[in-house]
Protein backbone atom coordinates (compact mmCIF):
# COMPACT_ATOMS: atom_id res chain seq x y z
CA UNK A 1 0.00 0.00 0.00
CA UNK A 2 2.55 2.40 0.72
CA UNK A 3 4.63 1.47 -2.35
CA UNK A 4 2.13 2.09 -4.06
CA UNK A 5 1.21 5.21 -2.39
CA UNK A 6 5.00 6.38 -3.24
CA UNK A 7 5.35 5.66 -6.62
CA UNK A 8 2.02 7.66 -7.60
CA UNK A 9 3.42 10.50 -5.76
CA UNK A 10 6.79 10.01 -7.41
CA UNK A 11 5.01 9.98 -10.89
CA UNK A 12 3.12 12.99 -10.01
CA UNK A 13 6.34 15.08 -8.81
CA UNK A 14 8.12 13.27 -12.02
CA UNK A 15 4.77 15.03 -14.22
CA UNK A 16 4.75 18.50 -12.43
CA UNK A 17 8.95 18.67 -12.87
CA UNK A 18 7.97 17.92 -16.27
CA UNK A 19 5.28 20.29 -17.01
CA UNK A 20 7.66 23.13 -14.88
CA UNK A 21 10.77 22.95 -16.89
CA UNK A 22 8.86 23.72 -19.83
CA UNK A 23 11.62 25.62 -22.41
CA UNK A 24 11.56 28.06 -24.94
CA UNK A 25 11.66 26.93 -28.50
CA UNK A 26 12.75 28.21 -31.47
CA UNK A 27 10.28 30.93 -33.02
CA UNK A 28 8.42 30.67 -29.76
CA UNK A 29 7.14 34.19 -27.84
CA UNK A 30 9.33 34.79 -24.87
CA UNK A 31 8.60 32.23 -22.20
CA UNK A 32 7.94 34.33 -18.31
CA UNK A 33 7.20 31.38 -16.47
CA UNK A 34 7.41 33.11 -13.14
CA UNK A 35 9.07 32.31 -9.45
CA UNK A 36 6.70 29.83 -8.10
CA UNK A 37 6.25 25.75 -9.59
CA UNK A 38 2.95 25.42 -11.39
CA UNK A 39 1.79 28.53 -9.84
CA UNK A 40 3.90 31.25 -11.68
CA UNK A 41 2.68 34.53 -11.90
CA UNK A 42 -1.06 33.86 -11.36
CA UNK A 43 -0.86 35.85 -7.86
CA UNK A 44 0.49 39.05 -9.45
CA UNK A 45 -2.04 38.20 -12.04
CA UNK A 46 -5.49 38.41 -10.07
CA UNK A 47 -4.05 41.16 -7.62
CA UNK A 48 -3.91 43.95 -10.65
CA UNK A 49 -3.75 42.44 -14.41
CA UNK A 50 -3.03 45.88 -15.65
CA UNK A 51 0.08 46.21 -13.86
CA UNK A 52 1.52 42.99 -14.09
CA UNK A 53 0.83 42.85 -18.43
CA UNK A 54 2.34 46.36 -18.48
CA UNK A 55 5.45 45.21 -16.39
CA UNK A 56 5.57 42.12 -18.89
CA UNK A 57 5.17 44.63 -21.82
CA UNK A 58 8.21 46.39 -21.27
CA UNK A 59 10.38 43.37 -20.15
CA UNK A 60 9.00 41.23 -23.79
CA UNK A 61 7.41 43.09 -25.98
CA UNK A 62 4.02 43.13 -27.49
CA UNK A 63 4.06 39.17 -27.39
CA UNK A 64 5.01 36.86 -24.44
CA UNK A 65 3.88 33.61 -22.40
CA UNK A 66 3.54 33.49 -19.03
CA UNK A 67 2.46 31.03 -16.92
CA UNK A 68 -0.76 31.10 -14.86
CA UNK A 69 -2.15 28.47 -12.27
CA UNK A 70 -0.41 25.77 -14.89
CA UNK A 71 -1.64 27.10 -17.90
CA UNK A 72 0.32 28.95 -20.63
CA UNK A 73 -1.29 32.01 -21.87
CA UNK A 74 0.41 34.01 -24.77
CA UNK A 75 -0.76 37.58 -24.29
CA UNK A 76 -0.90 39.60 -27.54
CA UNK A 77 -0.42 42.80 -26.88
CA UNK A 78 0.07 44.18 -30.71
CA UNK A 79 -3.33 45.99 -31.94
CA UNK A 80 -1.92 45.75 -35.33
CA UNK A 81 -1.57 41.81 -35.43
CA UNK A 82 -4.95 41.07 -33.30
CA UNK A 83 -6.95 39.52 -36.72
CA UNK A 84 -4.70 36.92 -36.47
CA UNK A 85 -6.60 35.84 -34.07
CA UNK A 86 -9.62 37.27 -33.95
CA UNK A 87 -10.45 36.10 -37.76
CA UNK A 88 -8.54 33.37 -38.15
CA UNK A 89 -9.98 31.22 -40.53
CA UNK A 90 -7.61 27.93 -40.01
CA UNK A 91 -10.12 26.60 -37.08
CA UNK A 92 -6.57 26.57 -34.94
CA UNK A 93 -8.17 28.79 -32.17
CA UNK A 94 -11.75 28.10 -29.63
CA UNK A 95 -13.28 29.71 -27.23
CA UNK A 96 -16.39 26.85 -26.28
CA UNK A 97 -14.09 24.54 -24.15
CA UNK A 98 -13.27 28.18 -22.18
CA UNK A 99 -16.55 29.57 -22.29
CA UNK A 100 -18.38 26.08 -21.00
CA UNK A 101 -15.73 26.07 -17.79
CA UNK A 102 -16.71 29.50 -17.43
CA UNK A 103 -20.18 28.81 -17.08
CA UNK A 104 -19.67 26.09 -15.35
CA UNK A 105 -17.87 27.72 -12.58
CA UNK A 106 -19.60 31.40 -12.52
CA UNK A 107 -23.31 29.80 -13.20
CA UNK A 108 -23.29 25.71 -12.54
CA UNK A 109 -24.11 26.24 -16.19
CA UNK A 110 -23.96 23.10 -18.65
CA UNK A 111 -25.09 22.87 -21.81
CA UNK A 112 -24.87 19.97 -23.38
CA UNK A 113 -24.73 20.25 -27.53
CA UNK A 114 -24.91 23.88 -26.87
CA UNK A 115 -24.05 25.76 -29.82
CA UNK A 116 -22.86 29.00 -30.20
CA UNK A 117 -23.71 29.99 -33.86
CA UNK A 118 -27.00 29.41 -33.47
CA UNK A 119 -27.71 31.38 -29.67
CA UNK A 120 -25.66 34.40 -31.82
CA UNK A 121 -28.29 34.04 -34.35
CA UNK A 122 -30.58 34.20 -31.57
CA UNK A 123 -29.26 37.09 -30.24
CA UNK A 124 -28.53 39.17 -33.51
CA UNK A 125 -32.74 38.41 -34.34
CA UNK A 126 -33.66 40.35 -31.09
CA UNK A 127 -30.61 42.59 -30.65
CA UNK A 128 -30.90 44.56 -34.35
CA UNK A 129 -33.50 45.23 -36.82
CA UNK A 130 -37.45 45.88 -35.81
CA UNK A 131 -36.84 43.93 -32.32
CA UNK A 132 -33.84 46.30 -31.82
CA UNK A 133 -36.45 49.34 -32.44
CA UNK A 134 -38.76 47.94 -29.83
CA UNK A 135 -36.26 47.51 -27.25
CA UNK A 136 -34.89 50.69 -27.12
CA UNK A 137 -38.66 52.45 -27.25
CA UNK A 138 -39.29 49.59 -24.05
CA UNK A 139 -36.23 51.00 -22.58
CA UNK A 140 -36.93 54.65 -22.92
CA UNK A 141 -40.61 54.48 -21.62
CA UNK A 142 -39.09 52.13 -18.50
CA UNK A 143 -36.08 55.10 -18.19
CA UNK A 144 -38.51 57.27 -17.81
CA UNK A 145 -41.08 55.61 -15.77
CA UNK A 146 -38.15 54.91 -12.89
CA UNK A 147 -36.38 58.02 -13.09
CA UNK A 148 -39.45 60.38 -13.00
CA UNK A 149 -42.38 58.70 -11.86
CA UNK A 150 -41.62 56.03 -9.33
CA UNK A 151 -42.04 56.82 -5.70
CA UNK A 152 -38.29 56.89 -5.40
CA UNK A 153 -38.12 59.89 -7.44
CA UNK A 154 -37.65 63.55 -5.96
CA UNK A 155 -40.27 65.87 -5.73
CA UNK A 156 -39.81 69.04 -7.99
CA UNK A 157 -37.01 71.44 -6.57
CA UNK A 158 -36.16 69.21 -3.60
CA UNK A 159 -32.30 68.12 -3.10
CA UNK A 160 -31.41 64.76 -2.76
CA UNK A 161 -28.17 62.85 -1.71
CA UNK A 162 -26.84 59.85 -3.24
CA UNK A 163 -23.90 57.44 -3.90
CA UNK A 164 -23.74 58.02 -7.56
CA UNK A 165 -22.27 53.92 -8.76
CA UNK A 166 -25.52 53.12 -6.45
CA UNK A 167 -28.05 55.55 -8.43
CA UNK A 168 -26.84 54.93 -11.99
CA UNK A 169 -26.80 51.19 -11.36
CA UNK A 170 -30.20 50.54 -9.79
CA UNK A 171 -31.56 52.94 -12.23
CA UNK A 172 -30.56 51.31 -15.52
CA UNK A 173 -30.62 47.59 -13.57
CA UNK A 174 -34.58 48.18 -13.09
CA UNK A 175 -34.87 49.75 -16.26
CA UNK A 176 -33.44 47.28 -18.14
CA UNK A 177 -35.09 44.08 -16.03
CA UNK A 178 -38.32 45.76 -16.81
CA UNK A 179 -37.60 46.14 -20.43
CA UNK A 180 -36.33 42.93 -21.00
CA UNK A 181 -38.30 40.34 -18.34
CA UNK A 182 -41.03 42.33 -18.07
CA UNK A 183 -42.42 42.13 -14.36
CA UNK A 184 -42.22 44.99 -11.79
CA UNK A 185 -43.00 42.64 -9.18
CA UNK A 186 -40.12 41.28 -7.98
CA UNK A 187 -37.52 43.93 -9.84
CA UNK A 188 -35.93 45.00 -5.88
CA UNK A 189 -35.72 41.66 -4.89
CA UNK A 190 -33.82 40.50 -7.99
CA UNK A 191 -31.66 43.71 -7.97
CA UNK A 192 -30.56 42.87 -4.28
CA UNK A 193 -29.37 39.60 -5.15
CA UNK A 194 -27.72 40.32 -8.24
CA UNK A 195 -26.08 43.16 -6.48
CA UNK A 196 -24.69 40.81 -4.33
CA UNK A 197 -23.59 38.18 -7.01
CA UNK A 198 -22.19 40.48 -8.97
CA UNK A 199 -20.26 42.02 -6.46
CA UNK A 200 -18.57 38.83 -5.96
CA UNK A 201 -18.23 37.55 -9.11
CA UNK A 202 -14.40 38.07 -9.94
CA UNK A 203 -13.67 36.41 -6.54
CA UNK A 204 -15.81 33.54 -7.91
CA UNK A 205 -13.82 33.37 -11.02
CA UNK A 206 -10.50 33.37 -9.41
CA UNK A 207 -11.55 30.79 -6.58
CA UNK A 208 -10.72 33.35 -3.51
CA UNK A 209 -13.77 33.58 -1.90
CA UNK A 210 -13.89 33.29 1.87
CA UNK A 211 -16.52 31.62 3.85
CA UNK A 212 -19.10 33.90 4.61
CA UNK A 213 -18.39 35.24 0.77
CA UNK A 214 -19.39 31.77 -0.57
CA UNK A 215 -22.58 31.26 1.70
CA UNK A 216 -23.61 35.00 0.06
CA UNK A 217 -22.70 33.80 -3.41
CA UNK A 218 -24.47 30.36 -3.26
CA UNK A 219 -27.77 32.23 -1.52
CA UNK A 220 -27.89 35.28 -3.76
CA UNK A 221 -27.61 32.72 -7.04
CA UNK A 222 -30.46 30.31 -5.79
CA UNK A 223 -32.59 32.90 -5.28
CA UNK A 224 -32.02 34.67 -8.51
CA UNK A 225 -32.65 31.44 -10.02
CA UNK A 226 -35.98 31.05 -8.41
CA UNK A 227 -36.89 34.34 -9.64
CA UNK A 228 -35.98 34.07 -13.01
CA UNK A 229 -37.28 30.48 -14.12
CA UNK A 230 -39.62 30.34 -16.83
CA UNK A 231 -42.42 29.39 -14.11
CA UNK A 232 -42.54 32.75 -11.96
CA UNK A 233 -41.63 34.83 -15.12
CA UNK A 234 -44.19 33.49 -17.59
CA UNK A 235 -46.79 34.92 -15.53
CA UNK A 236 -45.84 38.99 -16.30
CA UNK A 237 -44.90 38.23 -19.68
CA UNK A 238 -46.05 38.56 -23.13
CA UNK A 239 -46.24 36.17 -25.45
CA UNK A 240 -43.20 37.70 -27.97
CA UNK A 241 -40.96 38.65 -25.11
CA UNK A 242 -37.75 38.47 -25.07
CA UNK A 243 -37.65 36.19 -22.01
CA UNK A 244 -40.23 34.10 -23.64
CA UNK A 245 -38.19 33.76 -26.69
CA UNK A 246 -35.07 32.75 -24.91
CA UNK A 247 -37.11 30.07 -22.94
CA UNK A 248 -38.45 28.63 -26.63
CA UNK A 249 -34.56 28.75 -28.01
CA UNK A 250 -33.59 26.57 -24.97
CA UNK A 251 -36.23 24.17 -25.00
CA UNK A 252 -35.69 23.89 -28.75
CA UNK A 253 -31.98 22.74 -28.29
CA UNK A 254 -32.81 20.19 -25.39
CA UNK A 255 -31.81 22.34 -22.07
CA UNK A 256 -33.76 21.33 -19.29
CA UNK A 257 -36.15 22.84 -16.63
CA UNK A 258 -33.08 23.58 -14.12
CA UNK A 259 -30.66 24.60 -16.84
CA UNK A 260 -33.23 27.08 -17.83
CA UNK A 261 -33.31 29.08 -15.16
CA UNK A 262 -29.37 28.82 -14.80
CA UNK A 263 -29.17 30.25 -18.29
CA UNK A 264 -31.65 33.13 -17.51
CA UNK A 265 -29.23 34.14 -14.61
CA UNK A 266 -26.16 33.85 -17.35
CA UNK A 267 -28.54 36.56 -19.67
CA UNK A 268 -29.43 38.64 -16.89
CA UNK A 269 -25.70 39.14 -16.06
CA UNK A 270 -24.51 39.56 -19.55
CA UNK A 271 -27.30 41.89 -20.38
CA UNK A 272 -27.22 43.82 -16.86
CA UNK A 273 -23.26 44.13 -15.25
CA UNK A 274 -22.12 47.06 -17.63
CA UNK A 275 -24.89 49.36 -18.41
CA UNK A 276 -24.86 50.82 -14.75
CA UNK A 277 -21.51 50.49 -14.21
CA UNK A 278 -20.73 52.88 -17.38
CA UNK A 279 -23.02 55.66 -16.61
CA UNK A 280 -21.23 55.78 -13.54
CA UNK A 281 -18.02 56.63 -15.18
CA UNK A 282 -19.57 58.70 -18.04
CA UNK A 283 -21.81 61.19 -15.06
CA UNK A 284 -18.32 60.75 -12.75
CA UNK A 285 -15.83 61.99 -15.53
CA UNK A 286 -18.28 65.02 -16.75
CA UNK A 287 -19.19 65.98 -13.04
CA UNK A 288 -15.84 66.31 -12.34
CA UNK A 289 -14.29 67.83 -15.64
CA UNK A 290 -16.85 70.98 -16.01
CA UNK A 291 -15.53 71.81 -19.45
CA UNK A 292 -17.02 68.78 -21.01
CA UNK A 293 -19.87 68.48 -18.81
CA UNK A 294 -20.68 72.01 -20.48
CA UNK A 295 -19.88 71.23 -24.05
CA UNK A 296 -22.38 67.66 -23.48
CA UNK A 297 -25.37 70.12 -21.98
CA UNK A 298 -24.38 72.56 -25.54
CA UNK A 299 -25.27 69.81 -27.24
CA UNK A 300 -27.89 68.76 -25.57
CA UNK A 301 -29.64 72.22 -26.17
CA UNK A 302 -29.16 71.92 -29.59
CA UNK A 303 -30.84 69.15 -30.34
CA UNK A 304 -34.32 69.71 -32.28
CA UNK A 305 -36.55 67.38 -29.63
CA UNK A 306 -35.87 69.99 -26.53
CA UNK A 307 -37.73 72.57 -29.12
CA UNK A 308 -40.64 70.11 -30.14
CA UNK A 309 -41.69 68.06 -26.66
CA UNK A 310 -40.58 66.80 -23.60
CA UNK A 311 -38.25 63.56 -23.31
CA UNK A 312 -40.60 61.89 -22.06
CA UNK A 313 -42.92 61.95 -25.44
CA UNK A 314 -40.67 61.57 -28.11
CA UNK A 315 -41.42 59.08 -30.91
CA UNK A 316 -39.60 55.61 -31.29
CA UNK A 317 -35.92 55.78 -31.56
CA UNK A 318 -35.77 59.91 -31.14
CA UNK A 319 -32.41 59.49 -30.06
CA UNK A 320 -31.20 57.42 -32.95
CA UNK A 321 -32.12 60.37 -35.10
CA UNK A 322 -29.91 62.73 -33.71
CA UNK A 323 -26.41 63.55 -34.44
CA UNK A 324 -24.37 63.99 -30.87
CA UNK A 325 -20.53 63.69 -31.62
CA UNK A 326 -19.84 65.10 -28.57
CA UNK A 327 -21.29 62.79 -26.41
CA UNK A 328 -20.23 60.25 -28.62
CA UNK A 329 -16.58 61.06 -28.09
CA UNK A 330 -17.38 61.31 -24.32
CA UNK A 331 -18.93 58.20 -24.35
CA UNK A 332 -16.16 56.35 -26.50
CA UNK A 333 -13.25 58.17 -23.99
CA UNK A 334 -15.03 56.70 -20.95
CA UNK A 335 -15.24 53.03 -22.30
CA UNK A 336 -11.32 53.45 -23.33
CA UNK A 337 -10.83 53.99 -19.91
CA UNK A 338 -12.51 51.42 -18.21
CA UNK A 339 -13.79 49.10 -20.56
CA UNK A 340 -11.35 46.12 -19.37
CA UNK A 341 -12.39 42.88 -21.50
CA UNK A 342 -10.36 39.94 -21.93
CA UNK A 343 -10.18 37.85 -25.42
CA UNK A 344 -9.47 34.23 -25.16
CA UNK A 345 -9.05 31.68 -26.83
CA UNK A 346 -7.58 28.06 -26.70
CA UNK A 347 -4.79 27.00 -29.24
CA UNK A 348 -6.65 23.84 -30.52
CA UNK A 349 -3.45 22.92 -33.02
CA UNK A 350 -0.11 24.13 -33.49
CA UNK A 351 -0.50 27.81 -35.09
CA UNK A 352 1.98 29.98 -36.83
CA UNK A 353 1.13 33.63 -35.66
CA UNK A 354 2.27 36.24 -38.29
CA UNK A 355 2.77 39.75 -36.52
CA UNK A 356 2.07 42.96 -38.05
CA UNK A 357 6.27 43.62 -38.74
CA UNK A 358 6.41 40.84 -39.93
CA UNK A 359 8.04 38.34 -36.82
CA UNK A 360 6.42 34.99 -36.73
CA UNK A 361 5.60 33.16 -33.76
CA UNK A 362 4.86 29.42 -32.90
CA UNK A 363 2.15 29.10 -30.40
CA UNK A 364 1.71 25.40 -29.11
CA UNK A 365 -1.13 23.08 -28.90
CA UNK A 366 -2.89 23.24 -25.66
CA UNK A 367 -1.70 26.72 -24.89
CA UNK A 368 -4.45 29.54 -24.40
CA UNK A 369 -4.31 32.98 -26.15
CA UNK A 370 -5.58 36.15 -24.61
CA UNK A 371 -5.79 39.63 -25.81
CA UNK A 372 -6.36 42.56 -23.34
CA UNK A 373 -7.27 45.78 -25.35
CA UNK A 374 -7.25 47.81 -21.97
CA UNK A 375 -3.82 47.78 -21.92
CA UNK A 376 -3.24 48.23 -25.64
CA UNK A 377 -4.93 49.84 -28.16
CA UNK A 378 -6.84 51.39 -24.85
CA UNK A 379 -3.81 52.71 -22.96
CA UNK A 380 -0.66 52.91 -25.29
CA UNK A 381 1.18 55.81 -24.97
CA UNK A 382 2.02 55.06 -28.48
CA UNK A 383 -1.58 55.60 -30.00
CA UNK A 384 -3.40 57.48 -27.03
CA UNK A 385 -1.25 60.55 -25.85
CA UNK A 386 -1.69 60.98 -22.18
CA UNK A 387 -3.65 57.33 -22.30
CA UNK A 388 -4.54 57.87 -18.22
CA UNK A 389 -6.01 61.05 -18.76
CA UNK A 390 -9.75 61.47 -19.74
CA UNK A 391 -10.07 64.26 -22.59
CA UNK A 392 -13.92 64.53 -23.82
CA UNK A 393 -12.70 65.44 -26.99
CA UNK A 394 -10.28 62.99 -28.06
CA UNK A 395 -12.55 61.30 -30.51
CA UNK A 396 -13.48 64.22 -31.95
CA UNK A 397 -12.25 66.07 -34.95
CA UNK A 398 -11.63 69.75 -35.10
CA UNK A 399 -14.62 69.91 -37.20
CA UNK A 400 -16.69 68.22 -34.71
CA UNK A 401 -16.83 64.62 -37.04
CA UNK A 402 -15.85 61.65 -35.44
CA UNK A 403 -12.09 61.31 -35.06
CA UNK A 404 -11.51 57.85 -36.07
CA UNK A 405 -7.92 57.85 -37.26
CA UNK A 406 -4.84 56.78 -34.72
CA UNK A 407 -1.44 55.73 -35.73
CA UNK A 408 1.52 53.66 -34.05
CA UNK A 409 4.97 53.70 -35.40
CA UNK A 410 3.56 55.96 -38.29
CA UNK A 411 0.78 52.66 -39.01
CA UNK A 412 -2.55 53.55 -39.03
CA UNK A 413 -4.14 51.24 -35.85
CA UNK A 414 -6.71 49.49 -36.60
CA UNK A 415 -8.34 48.72 -33.65
CA UNK A 416 -7.51 51.89 -31.51
CA UNK A 417 -10.10 51.13 -28.51
CA UNK A 418 -12.17 47.70 -27.91
CA UNK A 419 -14.86 48.09 -26.03
CA UNK A 420 -17.24 45.72 -27.53
CA UNK A 421 -14.59 42.99 -28.76
CA UNK A 422 -14.44 42.91 -32.47
CA UNK A 423 -13.99 40.96 -35.20
CA UNK A 424 -16.61 37.21 -35.32
CA UNK A 425 -17.25 37.80 -31.67
CA UNK A 426 -17.87 41.63 -31.66
CA UNK A 427 -20.90 42.33 -28.66
CA UNK A 428 -24.40 41.83 -30.33
CA UNK A 429 -25.93 44.32 -28.36
CA UNK A 430 -23.72 46.86 -29.02
CA UNK A 431 -26.46 49.31 -30.31
CA UNK A 432 -28.80 48.42 -27.84
CA UNK A 433 -26.79 49.29 -25.02
CA UNK A 434 -25.23 52.41 -26.73
CA UNK A 435 -28.86 54.22 -27.00
CA UNK A 436 -29.99 53.17 -23.25
CA UNK A 437 -26.83 54.90 -21.89
CA UNK A 438 -27.25 57.96 -24.10
CA UNK A 439 -31.16 57.83 -22.77
CA UNK A 440 -30.23 57.35 -19.67
CA UNK A 441 -27.40 60.13 -19.55
CA UNK A 442 -29.37 62.63 -21.59
CA UNK A 443 -32.62 62.23 -19.44
CA UNK A 444 -31.13 62.99 -16.24
CA UNK A 445 -29.08 66.36 -17.34
CA UNK A 446 -32.53 67.11 -19.21
CA UNK A 447 -34.82 66.64 -16.18
CA UNK A 448 -32.35 67.13 -13.16
CA UNK A 449 -29.87 69.03 -12.07
CA UNK A 450 -27.05 67.95 -10.11
CA UNK A 451 -23.86 69.17 -8.92
CA UNK A 452 -21.23 67.36 -6.30
CA UNK A 453 -21.92 67.20 -2.78
CA UNK A 454 -17.66 68.27 -2.34
CA UNK A 455 -17.08 70.30 -5.45
CA UNK A 456 -13.27 69.53 -5.15
CA UNK A 457 -14.31 65.89 -5.15
CA UNK A 458 -12.70 63.43 -7.63
CA UNK A 459 -13.61 59.88 -8.73
CA UNK A 460 -12.39 56.73 -7.11
CA UNK A 461 -10.00 54.84 -8.39
CA UNK A 462 -11.38 50.96 -10.46
CA UNK A 463 -11.05 48.07 -8.71
CA UNK A 464 -8.50 46.23 -10.70
CA UNK A 465 -9.70 42.86 -9.54
CA UNK A 466 -12.29 42.84 -12.02
CA UNK A 467 -10.06 43.05 -15.28
CA UNK A 468 -11.76 40.57 -17.77
CA UNK A 469 -15.23 41.50 -16.29
CA UNK A 470 -16.48 44.04 -18.69
CA UNK A 471 -16.71 47.50 -17.37
CA UNK A 472 -14.10 48.28 -14.42
CA UNK A 473 -16.48 49.11 -10.85
CA UNK A 474 -15.18 51.60 -8.85
CA UNK A 475 -13.16 51.04 -5.69
CA UNK A 476 -15.60 53.71 -3.90
CA UNK A 477 -18.30 55.68 -4.77
CA UNK A 478 -18.54 59.57 -5.68
CA UNK A 479 -21.48 61.58 -3.09
CA UNK A 480 -23.81 63.48 -5.43
CA UNK A 481 -26.75 65.84 -4.78
CA UNK A 482 -29.43 66.42 -7.41
CA UNK A 483 -32.78 67.30 -7.55
CA UNK A 484 -35.61 67.11 -10.58
CA UNK A 485 -36.67 70.13 -12.23
CA UNK A 486 -39.68 71.90 -12.82
CA UNK A 487 -42.22 71.20 -15.35
CA UNK A 488 -40.02 73.05 -18.33
CA UNK A 489 -36.92 71.82 -18.10
CA UNK A 490 -33.92 73.66 -18.34
CA UNK A 491 -30.09 73.21 -19.37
Amino acid sequence: MLGTAFLILNGLLVLLLLYTTRTRKKNEPPLDKGFFPWLGHALEFSKDAEKFLKRMKEKHGDIFTVRVAGSYVTVLLDPNSFDGVLNDDTNSFDFTQIRSNLLKKLFSLQLPGHNPKSERKWMQDHFQGLSLQKLNASMHVHLSSVMLKSPDSCSPLEWREDELFELCYSFLFRAGYLTLYERSDDVAAVYEDFRKFDGLLSKLARGSLKGGEKKVVTTSQERLWDLLSPPSLNKGTGPDSWQQSYVQFLQNHGVDADMQKKAQLLQLWTTQCNPGPAAFWVLGFLLTHPEAMEAVKSEIRGLPFLQETSLQRNPLNWLQRQSTPVFDSVLSETLRLTAAIAIRREVVKDKILRMSDGKEYHLRRGDKVCLFPFVSPQKDPWIHEDPEMFKYDRFLNEDKTVKDEFYKDGKRVKYYTMPWGAGKSICVGKEFAVTALKQFVFMFLTHFDVELCSPNAELPPDNPGRVGFGIRQPDGDLRVRFRLKGSQPEM
